[in-house]
């Protein structure tokens, strides 16, 4: 009989994690939301949006993230950086088609590091508060401080090298 319940238990633990769940702040799985880069890069999007910070990559929000973002250019994260309307529709159309699909989010998060995947990977006590203030990263934000490759969606945490 006990044999029986901790297999019953078992199997419905492992029925609850293969369901999976694509809501808000949760993650699920190594690949769910792995941000990806798409094969074809977009020459617009790299010269406007790695001017002023690292161009990140489609896949690493979903596109009612991109939408919304891209909507929002005069308020930038307190900054304006409007562009012209054919430029505008034209990184939009690339972020939205090479956006994540791996994962929704009602709210349309605008910043990556409230996404889940992000949490996932950085906030699970890991990384001291203390990292991200350093001079060398600055914020959570800064992904080419501790990932070389980030800039190129290479974000394999084979790979990590966190500065001091």
């Amino acid at each position: 009989m006990k044999y029986r319940m901790n297999r019953l238990f078992v199997l419905t633990l492992l029925g609850v994690a293969a369901l999976g769940v694509q809501a808000e702040g949760r993650y699920n799985g190594e690949d769910r939301g792995r941000p990806v880069q798409p094969a074809q890069l977009n020459a617009k999007w790299q010269q406007e949006c790695a001017g002023c910070h690292m161009a990140f990559p489609a896949g690493l929000l979903p596109a009612a993230s991109w939408r919304k973002l891209m909507s929002g250019l005069d308020q930038h994260f307190g900054a304006d950086a409007s562009l012209s309307p054919q430029d505008t529709t034209e990184i939009t159309d690339f972020l939205v088609k090479n956006a994540s699909n791996r994962w929704t989010a009602a709210t349309a998060p605008l910043r990556i590091t409230e996404s889940a995947w992000f949490k996932s990977k950085h906030n699970s006590g890991e990384i001291a508060p203390a990292v991200w203030k350093r001079p060398s990263i600055k914020s959570p934000s800064n992904c080419m401080a501790c990932h070389a490759g980030a800039d190129k969606g290479d974000f394999n945490e084979h790979s990590i090298k966190i500065p001091k």
